[in-house]
């Protein structure tokens, strides 16, 4: 049974490996679905909270496979899901890189690189949104993440770190007021 677990998180992870353009948030809806629909190995408050969890620990944002896997089957799931993860998309970049490296001034290796930019951007909103329905967060949330995004768009320059203050300030004011 335990095999056939570890088997299911490599089938999972191996496949958003591959689809992952645009990086590690691209494949938050889809863990989200398997994980939490299909599978049903956690509960959507679980993956929120290994979501966060995720981002705050240092290393890369893809971190969420290799705690999915430790919440599903401990350190050889945490090691199965990250080399699923990881490994596939490396050799992939690698390959690509090597077989098109030579025609990067070419029209058609420019209008590749484009073209697979509108793609990362939809995989990441369909992260966000999947983030947005299974959090509960309400109007409240979505509005602190506009003004967010609005901030760091209109002020590139603008310390991370005071929107991260200003989102946790906003949390604590509600949570005062409401409860």
């Amino acid at each position: 049974m335990r095999d056939n677990l570890l088997i299911n998180l490599a089938l999972i992870f191996i496949p958003l490996s591959l689809t992952s353009i645009g990086g590690g948030a691209a494949i938050i809806a889809g863990a989200q679905v398997q994980t939490v629909e299909v599978y049903r190995w956690i509960s959507e408050p679980e993956f929120v909270h290994l979501f966060a969890i995720s981002r705050a620990a240092p290393g890369p944002g893809t971190m969420l496979a290799t705690a999915v896997g430790w919440e599903v089957a401990g350190w050889s799931g945490a090691l199965v899901a990250t080399l699923a993860l990881f490994l596939p998309s490396s050799l992939l970049c690698y390959i690509v890189f090597r077989a098109t490296n030579a025609h990067r001034e070419k029209p058609w290796h420019r209008i590749m690189r484009e073209g697979l930019a509108p793609v990362g951007t939809g995989l990441i909103m369909a992260g966000t949104i999947s983030l947005f329905r299974i959090s509960g967060g309400g109007l409240l949330a979505a509005v602190t993440a506009c003004a967010s995004c609005l901030l760091l768009y209109l002020v590139p320059r603008f310390p991370v770190v005071a929107v991260l203050l200003l989102g946790g300030l906003a949390a604590i004011a509600t949570a005062t007021f409401s409860g």
